[in-house]
């Protein structure tokens, strides 16, 4: 595999913004047939880097050779590029048009000998595409529409339409960051086939996971520059988080205090489609994980305690106080707050500065004289800013300009400035790298310090292992276990969420129940 010469040769490629250097004399190859892992903390420089090859940014210095010929900074034109595949982490998707009009921007539409586009044929080849990753929807549909996860298979089915060219090279950015594990398995599959007929592949993700099953090499960067370049074989999935946080294992993980005796939060026979007559009580200052496999009845459940999801029976309290059925603002009121999982669609505005959209949970604070204050604002954002480091400083940055793990922090900055008394939290650190993550859950740590409780909704087993004082285990819909002190383990959480049936004494849910967005 690694004796032919490289696809891509990318060597001492440095580049500067203003007051940063993201790439520092970086080096970076692929040959044929290989697939490599680029892994670091946000901010590293991966990003950067993939811009550069995609020809989106230009390097300061450092020479790039791709398919044999001088890329940079020689290169008399740009054919090479035509060879060159890219899923990015925001997809490039156009939101307004339909899966079927998506795919047809990379790969052409389907025509008739007039010229006329044959949509019927077109719409076809669109579900056959989006079919062998495991996806099935309308693809006339437009892609707002889609769920991240359709997303995101539109645009590796775009990808890999039509792949004619044996020896190119496919770039995947975050491609997993919305899907199930079926999906990725597929993507996995087709990635293999790919890289089996001649193709290099640079595949950036945050889990540890997924690069040492997939990835033939990890190339690590830290701060702009390569900390590490490890073939997978004989790599430990702890050493690999060590070369990417430049800490250890241990060091990530805050232990959250002991949980108080006072009630905070009262569920009793919570429903809705997919959960089924939920019941606990959650202690001020506890961290409750809830987790299950998909379908579970795990990624409802933030929803129905928030008020985003119409509860169809059952109670929730909030103190003494119940918190009324699809209400968002009586839970605010209550100082109930929730982080969902699709932070640019439900969390944030992603087009608003960092200060927008820190100061959107409560603008009381800053109110003087019948006006803003701008003085205020900016000091208070500071300070949020401050208390969980997010880089860069600027607050009048969009916040789509800010990685994945910093644009978390500022949703955090949100909810965590109205003090709140419960945070629900749906998969807090999706998408962000493990450093990112030990800052978060420090965060959370602190948080619960000064009184909040938490339930964090994940399928990360080992995480809710390492945070949580409690984690119930839901399986179709009901509570399949509890499982807390020496039953805590990763192991225990892992074998409970798989295993088969419902739990004996579970009555079965009728087919009416339906969910309503408020």
């Amino acid at each position: 595999m690694t004796e032919a010469g490289p696809l891509l040769d990318v060597r001492g490629v440095t580049k500067d913004f203003p007051g940063q250097r993201a790439l520092d004399g970086v080096d970076l190859r692929v040959h044929p047939g290989e697939i490599v892992a680029l892994a670091g903390a946000n901010g590293s420089g991966k990003s950067t880097l993939i811009k550069v090859l995609a020809g989106y940014h230009t390097p300061d210095a450092g020479e790039i050779d791709a398919f044999g010929q001088q890329a940079w900074p020689e290169a008399h034109h740009h054919a090479w590029r035509h060879r060159c595949h890219f899923i990015h982490q925001d997809l490039g998707l156009i939101p307004t048009l339909s899966a079927a009009e998506n795919l047809a921007l990379g790969s052409g539409y389907r025509r008739d000998r007039v010229g006329r586009i044959r949509w019927r044929a077109q719409r076809r080849h669109a579900r056959e595409a989006t079919a062998r990753f495991g996806a099935h929807f309308d693809v006339s549909r437009p892609v707002m529409e889609l769920s991240p996860a359709e997303r995101t298979m539109v645009a590796i089915a775009r990808a890999l339409d039509g792949w004619d060219d044996a020896e190119a090279l496919l770039v995947l950015d975050e491609p997993t960051a919305s899907l199930q594990d079926e999906e990725v398995h597929k993507l996995f599959e087709a990635t293999r086939r790919v890289a089996a007929r001649g193709a290099g592949v640079i595949f950036v993700s945050h889990r540890i996971d997924e690069m040492l099953s997939l990835a033939h090499r990890v190339v690590v960067l830290r701060d702009g520059r390569v900390a590490g370049d490890r073939p997978v074989a004989g790599l430990k999935a702890d050493e690999l988080v060590e070369l990417i946080a430049g800490r250890r294992v241990e060091e990530l993980y805050t232990e959250p205090p002991p949980p108080r005796d006072d009630v905070v939060l009262s569920v009793r026979g919570l429903t809705g489609e997919r959960v089924d007559d939920v019941s606990f009580d959650l202690h001020r200052g506890e961290v409750l994980g809830v987790t299950g496999v998909t379908g579970s009845g795990r990624e409802e459940l933030p929803g129905l305690l928030f008020g985003a999801v119409r509860r169809l029976g059952g109670s929730v309290k909030v103190g003494d106080d119940e918190l009324p059925p699809g209400s968002t603002r009586g839970a605010i009121d209550r100082r109930l707050v929730l982080v969902p999982s699709d932070r640019a669609r439900l969390a944030a505005v992603m087009t608003q500065t960092v200060r927008e959209n820190v100061l959107l949970s409560n603008l009381r604070t800053a109110w003087r004289r019948w006006r803003l204050e701008r003085r205020l604002e900016r000091r208070e954002v500071a300070t949020w800013m401050d208390r969980l480091d997010v880089r860069p400083r600027d607050q009048d940055l969009p916040l789509v300009q800010l990685s994945g793990g910093n644009q978390q922090k500022v949703v955090l900055a949100k909810w965590l400035r109205t003090q709140p008394r419960i945070i629900v939290l749906d998969e807090p650190t999706q998408g962000v790298d493990v450093g990112a993550k030990a800052a978060i859950y420090r965060h959370l740590a602190h948080a619960a310090q000064d009184g909040a409780a938490l339930v964090v909704c994940s399928a990360e087993a080992k995480d809710l292992a390492a945070i949580c004082d409690r984690v119930l285990v839901l399986r179709e819909g009901v509570v399949a276990a509890e499982l807390r002190d020496q039953s805590l383990t990763e192991q225990r959480i892992i074998s409970e969420s798989v295993a088969a049936g419902r739990p004996a004494g579970a009555a079965e849910k009728g087919s009416e129940h339906v969910v309503e967005l408020t």
